[in-house]
């Protein structure tokens, strides 16, 4: 039995009342059953790497499956509370988690120590920080159980980066030891506030004020969606007195929940939002009332500092996108392959196919893709000047298009299902409610499309170390055909120049979003491209790749349906549960 297969009863022969319902994915070990991302890991970490780290990638994907799944669902059933004041009647607002969510952090932050693997050794028995490679491989894995949790797993992790980097060294030696701290009961958490009620995306608008009085910053203001509102330390925008108006005049802040003889600091979390999704975790409204905090950096370059924050949430938001795809093909395959109608198994019937195959080419895309991203980072952080570029448009790339793909993805899925999906009571509603965050938070579709045309294309130029990339990508995929190939590069030329004309043309603003994901698809088709030429690889990947080039990167015309002989064929192999080598499937890439 393969590890997709659903776990029933002796087959007697006659199916009655509970029967006739498919299962769902929970008890599967999510590493096991993706054969696409544990073969890119042995490609993008070294062989030691992946030797001491599979076996926490393996334990990882089977809490995913088991007791992660449980502790989520229920999570998701019972959200936070928050107390305003304390029995006395002070103003000790507090936030009450039900246990399964307080299992979900010791798994995370205890077991894993996610927001401390990127920053130091120790995580997972490393003898040096993780590869952004496997950091960001386990928020995949993670996220298919639980995606409220990740918020506050990122925001930790993104924030230690900036008080690493641009804090004095007294900030650092005062905040990082909390912060880095592997005792959950005693590890101070990180979050970002920054959206406010006169703006979200347009940060310049700000009203939070920064007063320094005695030789200490108090902050006054209102924050008006603060995801991980009870966080230990928030790092946030304000506009210290005298300051410049626009974004020029914000200063970077880290606002400790206490002070240090533990008294709370004067700010209160006003109410719970009461949100769409993401249930699990707790998200308010901060009113700021002289609140002590600590300037970051240059108090000129705020923004900007946290600009790096917001990029490194967004690398994180399309990891997580792609994640519930993966758990929304999951779902949808066993579903599939169990569940009966008129006689057949439903896998059978040409228009789910279809439909399974939509849901599961956008999941391939983005695994690339983030895998992609990850590595980049990698070489990044190791003085890669290229590499820099390349993440720099990779980044928005990822969010703007896995985040929109994961919409459809998730309704698809549901949909495979029927009405059993739409009911609370399993996983695809969680699915549908949590996709939607991802095309808010971090900036809306709209905000990422044009940081990657108007700035990554317009002004970095970052486009062009991807071009040269994906180039060399395919002078090496050499076992491919040739003539697909050629394909592939031709459609990479037309969309380097077509992004880079509405990058130049002002009045071709609207084509931003168009231009982005064309960029997205054809970096995609060829990573898939050139995974499928490697020695020993699932060359099934090139057929997606293929599958983007005709359906996301090609005209045609809705109303005269062609021949798809090749298409039937590959579905056979993309739905299957094998392997194949370059040379099994080479004839359907012409």
């Amino acid at each position: 039995m393969d590890a997709l297969s659903p776990r029933r009863a002796p087959d007697t022969g006659l199916r009655r009342g509970a029967d006739h319902i498919a299962p769902d994915a929970a008890g599967q070990n999510f590493y096991a059953i993706d054969g696409g991302l544990r073969d890119l890991l042995t490609h993008y970490l070294s062989p030691a790497d992946f030797r001491h780290l599979e076996p926490h990638f393996d334990r990882l994907g089977r809490l995913a499956g088991g007791r992660l799944d449980e502790l989520a669902r229920q999570a998701d059933k019972h959200a936070p509370v928050l107390h305003p004041r304390d029995r006395f009647g002070r103003d000790e607002d507090f936030i009450d988690y039900h246990s399964s969510y307080r299992e979900m952090e010791q798994i995370a932050f205890g077991d894993f120590q996610f927001h401390a693997m990127s920053h130091r050794a120790g995580a997972l028995g490393m003898d040096r920080p993780l590869p952004a490679v496997a950091k960001y491989a386990l928020q995949y894995l993670f996220v298919q159980a639980e995606f409220g949790l990740m918020c506050p797993i990122s925001v930790t992790d993104t924030s230690t980066h900036l008080i690493r980097k641009f804090a004095s060294p007294e900030l650092q030696a005062y905040l990082l030891p909390k912060m880095l701290s592997g005792d959950v009961a005693t590890m101070w958490k990180g979050t970002q506030f920054m959206t406010e009620r006169s703006g979200g995306s347009d940060v310049g608008t700000i009203e939070t004020t920064a007063r320094l009085e005695d030789g200490e910053w108090r902050l006054t203001g209102d924050k008006w969606f603060c995801s991980h509102a009870d966080a230990d330390v928030a790092l946030l925008l304000a506009r210290p007195e005298g300051a410049p108006a626009g974004t020029k005049g914000l200063a970077l802040f880290a606002m400790p929940r206490r002070l240090k003889d533990g008294r709370r600091n004067a700010y209160r979390i006003v109410r719970l939002k009461d949100k769409l999704g993401t249930r699990s975790m707790a998200s308010g409204e901060i009113l700021l009332e002289s609140a002590v905090a600590y300037l970051v950096g240059e108090a000129d370059q705020g923004l900007k500092q946290m600009m790096e924050q917001v990029n490194l949430s967004r690398l994180s938001h399309g990891v997580r996108a792609a994640a519930m795809m993966r758990r929304c093909v999951n779902e949808a395959m066993v579903c599939a392959r169990a569940r009966q109608a008129f006689g057949n198994t439903i896998i059978d019937y040409p228009l789910l196919r279809r439909q399974l195959l939509k849901i599961t080419l956008p999941a391939e895309q983005a695994l690339s893709m983030f895998l992609f991203a990850a590595d980049a980072m990698d070489r990044a952080n190791a003085g890669d000047k290229e590499a820099q570029s390349t993440l720099r448009i990779l980044t928005p790339l990822l969010k703007f298009r896995a985040c929109r793909d994961n919409i459809p993805v998730a309704t698809g899925a549901m949909e495979v299902r029927g009405g059993n999906g739409y009911i609370e009571e399993w996983v695809h509603a969680r699915l549908v409610r949590d996709a939607h965050i991802g095309v808010l938070w971090e900036g809306t579709s709209n905000i990422n499309a044009l940081d990657i045309i108007t700035r990554a294309v317009g002004k970095s130029r970052a486009h062009t170390a991807l071009q040269a990339k994906l180039i060399k990508l395919l002078d090496g995929a050499a076992s491919i055909p040739a003539a697909f190939r050629d394909r592939l590069r031709q459609t990479l030329d037309r969309t380097i120049v077509f992004a880079e004309r509405v990058a130049a043309e002002p009045s071709l603003e609207e084509h931003a979003r168009v231009a982005a994901s064309a960029l997205y698809h054809i970096s995609s088709a060829v990573l898939m491209t050139a995974e499928a030429a490697r020695p020993g690889a699932d060359a099934r990947r090139a057929l997606y790749a293929r599958l983007v080039l005709e359906h996301r990167l090609s005209g045609r015309d809705p109303l005269a349906p062609r021949e798809a002989a090749w298409e039937r064929e590959a579905a056979e192999v993309l739905l299957g549960e094998q392997s194949v080598a370059l040379s099994e499937i080479a004839r359907l890439l012409i």
